[in-house]
């Protein structure tokens, strides 16, 4: 079995595989085909993010499995860990030319992520951290800020989803929400969402419809940031999501929900 550092080692090489490929077609690739709804695009750029990404996993733990968002699907392995793999996670951020997408790996047990890294290339930021040792930006370690402000006062990030129904609900929250807190921010990365969470540059984070490979490596960050990640059930109108922030103003935040 190898050690948690040995594994976020390969996290870190397989992440900065991908975002070689990644920034090599910034700004030169466009949509190749569309996924879950016309409006959720993947590119030729994504497809080689996730292939540089495997042959990093192949060569260094080859009997683990993988679950890639691109191509890979769910792959068993033999050793009782798996590795979640968002190969380009804001792509249309990317095709865009919206500096606001990342590359995000964590490789996970029965009981979740053991280690994660979310790669910013554009803004060269590495954020990263591993179960029970504490998350990391370059290196250097994080915590979220100590005096989180009331819901009034607090910066609010989340994201929508790619069908047309699901954004209607979303939206419907979203009015609720907004006149019980500072303001509301969509970037396009669920991913840069939590990791901008754990170190501070919003408040709070909820979102319905991510799916795991959004998630493992961000959520894992906000936690050994010293945040709490909480499940968000489906309703009936909106699939299952996730929420995290401080503990006492995430409780808060889950009231104005109504979870």
């Amino acid at each position: 079995m190898a050690s948690i550092d040995d594994l976020l080692d390969v996290a870190l090489e397989a992440a900065r595989a991908g975002a070689a490929e990644l920034t090599a077609r910034y700004g030169r690739t466009g949509l190749l085909d569309t996924k879950s709804t016309a409006t959720d695009p993947v590119s030729e750029a994504d497809l080689a993010s996730e292939r540089a990404i495997r042959a990093v996993i192949s060569a260094r733990r080859p009997d683990d499995g993988v679950l890639g968002e691109e191509g890979t699907g769910d792959l068993a392995g033999t050793t009782g860990l798996r590795w979640v793999v968002d190969p380009l996670d804001g792509t249309t951020d990317y095709l865009y030319g919206i500096a606001a997408w990342c590359v995000s790996v964590a490789v996970e047990d029965a009981d979740g992520s053991l280690a994660g890294v979310v790669l910013d290339p554009l803004h060269r930021e590495e954020f990263a951290a591993v179960r029970g040792g504490g998350a990391s930006l370059n290196g250097a370690s994080v915590r979220h800020r100590a005096d989180p402000p009331p819901l009034a006062r607090a910066l609010v990030a989340t994201g929508f989803g790619y069908d047309a129904e699901v954004r209607r609900a979303q939206g419907a929250v979203v009015a609720d929400l907004l006149p019980r807190i500072r303001d509301i921010r969509r970037a396009g990365s669920a991913a840069l969402d939590l990791a901008g969470v754990a170190i501070g540059r919003t408040d709070l984070y909820y979102e319905f419809g991510v799916k795991r490979w959004d998630v493992a490596a961000g959520e894992l960050i906000c936690r050994e940031a010293g945040l709490d990640v909480v499940r968000l059930p489906a309703d009936g109108t909106l699939p299952p999501g996730i929420a995290t922030g401080p503990p006492q103003l995430l409780a808060e935040l889950l009231s104005a929900l109504g979870r």
